[in-house]
């Protein structure tokens, strides 16, 4: 069985695949995987011998361009990221069993549009909640695109969100349609979610809330063993003094917080720890030659928050459940999508703290951290690391592999 997953997006998409890869081929399924162009996600995936095929452009060349994107551009980003799904992936999934298929909303219509031209089984995965239609909480907002104030009903808003993304993307998505064959999709949210999402998330992390309207499969979060060793450096620098304060944003450009790695290090200070800065898409550095600071790039989290007194992010999905299942306190500074939800997870599950929007001050951070630091918080930490599931990826690998199983032909003698 040959199995293709499709992804556009950041190291929270492509890492999740590293983990399903692994496991669908463990299983016997041959696997590769369609991501962006990135060195670090093609060496990720090299170093667990999963074939990657390149699609459209870097993500982080996109993420971290100069200006930033208007809201103004987006259908035009859109209708090249959806282009480059039709090119790349097609030829990707040619002789596959199954698609998968994640990453940013147009992205993964292209890669459906794809599956459904070859005639191959398709699957929709999530990564956070927000993106099922709920009738327990409202849709996100598109940048340039807010709802009206007045409009509080969430299924009035999830009906405003469908109109919103098929403007959006629906044109780019219809002609590159059309070119293949395909007839013009009308809804193109629901058109990507199909009937049964996936929701790769641990379920004490992210409960999902039954909706009569969606029948939704959740998982677990799709989490690889990283048996990568720490560098000797940082093994150094862990093991001269006590447990150091991580701060990393990821993929967060930060552009809005020029000063983040000076803010974070003197209240990180103020605690009196020390500080592991981690440079991120951001380029974080450090502020001075002070041997009680160090800064990592790319690290095997899984070994390393099980070493830190506390995790500063962003408030990625990935981030999120590898800190709490090494049992490290966060606190989580939202910069945008779903990282405010998660911020708010974190603070009400008593493991850390949320801070008030996307940009520290050294007051703000310091009160956050004197939350995040206390051992009343370390040991809920350690009580809710204890709940975490380890088998979302094999859960996964398994349901897709005998859902595909179940609709071959049998064989004839």
């Amino acid at each position: 069985m040959r199995v293709l997953l499709s992804t556009y997006g950041s190291r929270g998409d492509v890492e999740p695949l590293v983990g399903l890869a692994v496991r669908l081929r463990e299983l016997g399924a041959g696997v590769r995987v369609c991501a962006p162009p990135d060195e670090d996600f093609a060496q990720r995936l090299a170093g667990v011998g999963v074939p990657m095929v390149p699609v459209g452009q870097s993500a982080r060349a996109l993420t971290t361009a100069a200006p930033p994107p208007s809201s103004a551009d987006l259908p035009r980003r859109a209708a090249e990221v959806i282009a480059s799904q039709f090119d790349a992936v097609m030829a990707a999934a040619e002789g596959c069993d199954v698609l998968v298929a994640t990453g940013m909303m147009p992205a993964a219509a292209g890669a459906r549009s794809v599956a459904e031209k070859l005639g191959i089984r398709s699957v929709s995965v999530t990564f956070q909640q927000l993106t099922l239609p709920s009738p327990h909480r409202p849709p996100l907002a598109y940048q340039g695109r807010p709802f009206p104030p007045d409009v509080t009903d969430n299924r009035v808003l999830w009906d405003l969100d469908a109109q919103s993304i098929s403007a959006l993307f629906g044109a780019a998505l219809n002609t590159n349609r059309a070119s293949i064959g395909l007839p013009p999709v009308d809804n193109v949210r629901d058109y990507v979610i199909g009937d049964q999402p996936w929701l790769a998330t641990d379920p004490a992390l992210d409960p999902w809330q039954e909706t009569p309207d969606l029948d939704v499969v959740q998982t677990g979060a799709w989490i690889l063993p990283d048996v990568r060793p720490l560098p000797t450096e940082l093994m150094a620098f862990l093991d001269a003094g006590t447990p150091p304060v991580y701060v990393g944003f990821g993929s967060m450009p930060m552009r809005a917080s020029t000063d983040a790695a000076q803010v974070a290090i003197e209240a990180i200070r103020a605690q009196g720890r020390r500080a592991l800065v981690a440079r991120g898409w951001a380029d974080l550095a450090l502020i001075d030659d002070g041997d009680d600071c160090f800064v990592v790039g790319e690290v095997n989290q899984q070994a390393l928050f099980g070493r830190v007194a506390a995790v500063v992010h962003h408030g990625g999905a990935g981030t999120t459940t590898t800190a709490v299942r090494a049992g490290a306190p966060q606190v989580v500074v939202p910069q945008a999508a779903d990282q405010p939800y998660w911020a708010g997870r974190v603070a009400e599950l008593g493991i850390g703290a949320a801070h008030d929007g996307p940009t520290p001050t050294f007051e703000s951070l310091s009160a956050a951290l004197s939350t995040a630091l206390t051992p009343e918080t370390r040991a809920r930490t350690a009580a809710v690391a204890g709940t975490i599931r380890t088998d979302g990826a094999t859960v996964a690998a398994r349901l897709l592999l005998d859902a595909v199983s179940r609709e071959r032909p049998p064989v004839s003698a």
